[in-house]
């Protein structure tokens, strides 16, 4: 992933983005079952905005990521709040699997920075306990306007083929929605970019003659 460092005690700045990770929790709420005893992992989670607006209701949170930086910010966050139900773990799921298994693991506009999807996402499937949800956010597939020229990752994604990746990974009972939109001026033109959010499954039973 791209090194976010140093925009991490700046990024809580605009509001936009914790409106985004509202919008993004209250979706997963709406969507997700038996989610008040849930144990959940924000992946790339930065500052912990999709976590911590998960927080009041589930059973715990455990926020990942790369960066330093934005790990310090979230600590920062949390004890203010207090004792609670989130913790932090310092990991790179580019290179590692995160330990543990939970029954929610959501991202928020992390993917499309990830080189090799379909090998994260067979992480996030090991991730999960069998009948877990998978729920990620990112931008439908752009013409490469939303971050411009260098930008080395992906330009979001097609839903076609992002279900198809999903489904390498093992995942069932796929769904796409509408999440929101983000404005940006590029070339000096303001432009709206449209996010999905993808929900998928870990089969609570592993298929015949394989193993879980």
């Amino acid at each position: 992933m791209d090194d976010f460092g140093a925009k991490a005690r700046s990024w809580d700045l605009d509001p936009s983005k914790a409106e985004r990770a509202r919008r993004v929790a209250d979706l997963i709420a709406a969507r997700v079952p038996m989610l008040a005893g849930a144990r959940v992992l924000e992946v790339g989670a930065g500052t912990g905005l999709l976590g911590l607006a998960l927080r009041d209701r589930v059973k715990h949170v455990t926020l990942a990521d790369g960066s330093a930086e934005m790990l310090a910010v979230a600590g920062e966050k949390v004890a203010a709040i207090g004792p609670c139900n989130v913790d932090l773990l310092p990991i790179d799921l580019e290179r590692d699997r995160p330990r543990g298994r939970y029954e929610l693991v959501c991202a928020l506009l992390v993917l499309h920075h990830v080189e090799d999807v379909d090998a994260l996402l067979d992480k996030l499937h090991d991730a999960l306990e069998p009948g877990g949800y998978l729920c990620i956010s990112d931008l439908e597939a752009e013409d490469g306007g939303f971050h411009g020229p260098g930008f080395t990752g992906h330009h979001g994604f097609d839903r076609g083929a992002l279900r198809a990746s999903l489904e390498r990974a093992g995942f069932s009972e796929i769904e796409f929605q509408h999440a929101f939109e983000i404005e940006k001026p590029v070339k000096g033109v303001t432009r709206s970019f449209p996010a999905f959010l993808a929900f998928a499954r870990r089969p609570a039973t592993s298929p015949a003659g394989s193993s879980p």
